[in-house]
């Protein structure tokens, strides 16, 4: 590994463990453990996944009035979401927009009473750091985290894993996030993650990581889950990887990410527009858009990648979207993928074409998720 690769505070237990490791995001990361791609997937989809995902950002957004509804309304100066009414100790997604309303990164926003907890993609963070203190600087106080630890502990055993260790996560529902304690350590608690599944996510100081780790991982439930198996268990659900599926040269509406603009900012809205690339993305919602990201599946057993082209015919004459990503579904037990096609394409069932090495494989649009999502409302 090349040493300009940076380690989180849980590689030596990663090492320990036998994990495979890769360059991802400019760090050293576990794509795969002992058991393999296809085992872990199965076991969180059956039982209960650990991930190290260290690598993404915290970042801890503070209004200077020391009221959290006051930071909330100046980070919509910069998202189409609404962090307003969002209650205390509760979730949401969200989209940075840049001003031809493409997608600068997708995160999460959690309101903990007294300032917003954000946690960023990992290639982003500096960048989306540095935007957030620009824009909002004379109003709230950014706090950079990005030293602290982040796990996610994903799959239907999740919570009975989980509950002896920190009995608070019991009574979590879906997009809470809390304060608690976890094997005697201080974290932040999340109940969400990226696969489908029912679970958590915790933030942790890097000195504490690995003991929690361990304690988890002490449970028979919980296996160590590498980068590989988590990219294939969020396409199962459908979920979006960012600089794939997702970037500045996308909107949330091209993206099929409307849900995640609230009422309060769509057209007719109490807080309509306000954000960056507004009037674009509200035009989109209104008149609709000349592509859409959309589910995919091949026939056969054989996985269409990300940059496979679409066509319409299968002789290859009429180009109308690319795949964005593509792997076999494990769970599924056949080939799946998403991508973008023109919008008169975008129906659920219609046939349309690969391109495959050299041949055009039969795919059809297909509804996501491809998998019953397991989470806890």
């Amino acid at each position: 590994m090349s040493d300009t690769l940076h380690q989180t505070p849980l590689h030596a237990l990663n090492l320990e463990l036998g994990a495979k490791m890769v360059p991802f995001a400019g760090y050293e990361m576990p794509i795969q453990y002992k058991a393999g791609l296809m085992a872990e997937h199965l076991h969180t989809r059956s039982s209960a996944g650990l991930f190290d995902v260290s690598h993404m950002g915290q970042l801890r957004i503070a209004a200077k009035s020391g009221d959290v509804r006051d930071a909330a309304l100046a980070l919509e100066t910069l998202i189409p979401a609404d962090y307003a009414a969002l209650g205390v100790h509760r979730q949401r997604y969200g989209l940075l927009t840049n001003d031809e309303g493409g997608i600068r990164d997708d995160l999460m926003v959690a309101n903990m009473g007294q300032d917003l907890f954000v946690v960023v993609n990992a290639s982003c963070k500096h960048q989306d750091a540095d935007l957030i203190e620009k824009a909002l600087g004379d109003r709230c106080i950014v706090t950079r985290h990005f030293d602290r630890a982040l796990i996610a502990l994903q799959g239907p055993e999740a919570q009975n894993a989980l509950t002896s260790l920190c009995p608070a996560a019991a009574d979590m529902k879906f997009m809470d996030a809390i304060e608690t304690e976890l094997a005697g350590v201080s974290v932040t608690l999340s109940r969400s993650g990226y696969t489908g599944e029912d679970g958590y996510e915790i933030g942790i100081a890097a000195k504490d990581a690995e003991t929690v780790a361990r304690a988890l991982l002490a449970q028979p439930q919980i296996l160590p889950i590498g980068l590989g198996a988590r990219d294939s268990l969020r396409l199962e659900a459908g979920l979006c990887l960012y600089g794939n599926d997702i970037d500045p040269t996308t909107t949330p509406i091209e993206a099929s990410l409307a849900w995640a603009i609230q009422k309060a900012r769509r057209e007719g809205g109490s807080r309509e527009g306000g954000y960056p690339g507004a009037d674009i993305v509200l035009r989109q919602a209104r008149e609709g858009v000349s592509r859409k990201r959309v589910g995919l599946m091949a026939e056969g057993r054989a996985p269409v990648r990300a940059g496979a082209k679409l066509f319409a015919d299968a002789e290859g004459t009429k180009e109308i979207g690319v795949v964005t990503s593509g792997a076999f579904g494990p769970t599924v037990n056949a080939p799946v993928a998403m991508g973008y096609v023109a919008t008169e394409f975008a129906d659920v069932d219609t046939a349309l074409f690969a391109e495959l090495r050299g041949k055009f494989v039969p795919v059809h649009v297909r509804a996501m998720p491809f998998v019953a999502p397991g989470f806890k409302r």
